[in-house]
Formats: C-alpha cells, sequence, structure tokens
C-alpha cells in the first residue's frame, strides 16, 4: 500500500496528493500532524529513503534556524527532533513498500508509484 504523509497546510504536500489521486491506485493519507510518528517509524522512513535523518530536515523553518542550527546533533537527536517538532520535517513523504521518496518537486512521486 502507498503511504503520503501529508501536511495539508502545505502546498507541496497538496500537490503530491493530487499527483496519487491522478494516478488511481489505492493509497492511505498519514496526517503526520495529527498522527504523530514515533522514532522507530521515522527511523525506517529515513532507511528506506536511504538519507541521512539531516537530510529530511527543513533547515529554513524558523525553529531550526533558531533553536538547532549551529549545534552538533546525532542522528537519533535529529530524529527525536523531528518527532517532536513535525514541522520540521520535508514533505510530503511517499513509501510505496520498501521504497520512499521526499516529493520535493511532486513530480518525483511518480517515480516510485
Amino acid at each position: 500500500m502507498i503511504k503520503i504523509y501529508h501536511n495539508p497546510r502545505c502546498g507541496k504536500s497538496r500537490e503530491g496528493l493530487q499527483i496519487l489521486e491522478a494516478s488511481e491506485k489505492a493509497f492511505k493519507i498519514i496526517k503526520y500532524f495529527d498522527e504523530p510518528l514515533s522514532v522507530d517509524e521515522l527511523q525506517h522512513i529515513i532507511q528506506i529513503l536511504n538519507i541521512k535523518p539531516i537530510d529530511l530536515i527543513r533547515q529554513k523553518e524558523t525553529i531550526w534556524k533558531d533553536h538547532f542550527k549551529n549545534k552538533k546533533l546525532s542522528d537519533k537527536k535529529l530524529i527525536e527532533l523531528m518527532v517532536e517538532h513535525p514541522k520540521l520535517m520535508e514533505r510530503p513523504i511517499v513509501v510505496n513498500d520498501n521504497k520512499a521518496i521526499i516529493g520535493r518537486p511532486p513530480v518525483r512521486i511518480l517515480e516510485i508509484i
């Protein structure tokens, strides 16, 4: 089952959702602001994205710039921060079995559906 980790307030995330809707494939919407991810879930997503946790951080977010920007943080701490502050996560994230992609730009979603 395809899953989209979605923030309805984000334009790119809405565009990604439209791509999935147009594909007519079955998918599940996970509004991760309403249904917070666990540390284990986020670790799994990062693993299948094949990236470092820092690569999933939105480094232009005010909370990042004001509180964490120049700090040396472990991967574990970065994941904990994203769980605590989901606004820090890049979006949308689309997972299809053992493949995942950050939908920036949203058209990249087509690569895995």
